[in-house]
Parts: C-alpha cells; structure tokens; sequence
C-alpha cells in the first residue's frame, strides 16, 4: 500500500469515528429531551418507585404493617443490588429541606408542605400496585429532602389510586423505565396532558451523580433545564439503558429497588399504548397497556 492510499484509508477511518460520535450525542440528547416532558409547563414527567413500612404513612385507615404486607419475590437479578452511596450535600448543622410553591401552573393536587426538618430513619418503602408490590431501599442519607416529601405525601395518601402514566421502552423513546406520580394522569393513551400533574410544592435537587440510573434505580423526574424543581413524579428503571444519563446526572436517585423487578419486565413486555396526540411530542402519555394503579405507599423504619 502506497503512503497516499494508507493517508487516504486513515482518514476514511478518522471520518467514520467522527460519523459514529455524532450519532452517539444525537441519541443521547434525544434520550434527555424524552425523560424532560414539560407540555408548555416546565412539568417533570418522569416517574418511579414504591416501598415497605413497618410504620404506616398512608392514613389512620390503614393499620397494616409491612410483615402482614405480601411482597413480590425478590429479584433475582445482580441489578437490584443497591450501590454505595455518598453523603448527604444537607448540613447537618442547618438539618432543613426547602419546600416552596410549584409556580409552573401545572395542575395540582396540594395537600400541603411536608415538614422542614427530614427524618433520616426511613430504611425502605413499598410501592402496593395493581401488579404487585415494589420494595425500594432508600438512599435516605443521601436524598433526605426527597425521601421526607415520600414520607409526607404517602401520609397523606396522595399517591392511592394514582395510575402509572408513562411506558418508556428503548423502541419509543431510547430509555426504559415506568413513570409515575401525576395525580391527574388517566394513563389510558388518549390523554394529551398526562405528566403534567404535581405535589404543588416542588424541592431542591439531591445525590446527583451519587447513583446509576441503572436497572433497579428509582430516581425522580425533572427536566434538565428546571434543575430543583422536583414535585411527586418519579421513574422506576428496568434497563441498564438509562445510565446514558449518567453522564449529566439531572434527576435525583433515592433508592434501589430490592423486591419486584419482575412487575416491571411484565409491564414492560406487554408494551405501550403509543399516543399520537401527546402533547410534548416525546413520549410523555405513552401509557402502559397492563395498567399500573399505586393503591398504596408505605414507609418503614426496618
């Protein structure tokens, strides 16, 4: 081979690496823009999990305990194993979580202000589905504000009779993961604001860049571009195709799902109902075809 040919055969290669690098950030910031669902709103539209108690926070009505609570199988995949996590970036001299006003007009289902100052003993918590119970470790040390608000909103059983809106799978939006926590969501393909709806108040972001998105993590949701703006939405993911978003880690993590995977590789298998109207254009209402109602959230100290 001449020298001009391997100058030429180089930079052929050099061209096709470039070429393949472009298609790699193309599909990254498709994948960011498809976890960000704002509808006009800044709304956050992704969703996630549920977990276990041995106190109960879902109402005087509900006297239970987590031992009495039947739980899925637990998960035979090595995903589900928690990663280490860091500390808190919560001083422990000011011990206080900042909760304000939601002022993005999303609608709402205000039932309060969780309290200022975290407890730090929540160790687990149980997602009670239509499907079958997700039992979360949560990353309380390092997502206390986040985990406070759970703690607050399931007390006050915000999260009963809430359907699961939003299917994400690698073949419609490059991710995967199930999405939850809109109060007005009807998850049935047809509604064009579904992951629109919020807590009213919304809270700093907490543990970024502490945890994977990996399959098994529980992560809360939040356009890129509204950084602090977490509400009640969260996202359960069930494929390592999400830690794509490791990278520029913009959705605070809080836990580790131990307990029923397998609810979510059902779910997953059986596919979404593709919304044509969807009003962000992102996959925001593509709701589940097997329904996924939360009838219950429970925190517990064990």
């Amino acid at each position: 081979m001449s020298g001009e040919d391997r100058q030429s055969e180089l930079a052929q290669e050099h061209k096709e690496r470039q070429a393949r690098r472009a298609a790699e950030e193309r599909q990254a910031a498709k994948s960011k823009r498809n976890i960000a669902l704002g509808a006009g709103v800044g709304v956050v539209v992704v969703v996630g999990g549920i977990i276990a108690a041995t106190t109960l926070l879902g109402g005087a009505d509900k006297s239970t305990d987590a031992a009495a609570t039947p739980s899925a199988a637990p998960s035979t995949t090595a995903e589900a194993t928690p990663t280490a996590l860091p500390s808190s970036k919560l001083k422990p001299a000011a011990g206080r979580c900042d909760y304000r006003d939601d002022t993005s007009a999303s609608p709402a289902k205000d039932v309060g202000r969780p309290p200022a100052k975290p407890s730090l003993r929540w160790k687990t918590m149980t997602l009670a589905t239509s499907q079958g119970d997700i039992v979360i470790d949560l990353a309380t040390k390092a997502a206390p504000c986040t985990v406070n608000s759970f703690a607050f909103l399931a007390k006050k059983n915000f999260y009963d009779g809430t359907k699961c809106h939003r299917l994400a799978v690698p073949d419609n939006s490059g991710l995967a993961m199930l999405q939850c926590g809109d109060p007005q969501a009807k998850a049935d393909g047809k509604n064009v604001t579904d992951g629109q709806g919020s807590s009213g108040y919304v809270f700093d972001d907490e543990n970024l860049g502490g945890m994977s998105y990996r399959r098994g993590t529980v992560f809360m949701a939040q356009a890129p571009e509204a950084s602090n703006q977490n509400g009640s939405q969260f996202a359960l993911s069930f494929g390592d195709d999400n830690t794509q978003l490791d990278q520029e880690a913009a959705f605070t993590p809080f836990g580790t799902i131990s307990k029923g995977m397998e609810v979510l590789d059902k779910v997953a298998e059986g596919g979404a109902i593709i919304n044509k109207a969807d009003a962000t254009g992102d996959g925001g209402s593509h709701a589940p075809k097997i329904p996924v109602i939360i009838k219950d959230v429970r925190l517990s100290t064990k």
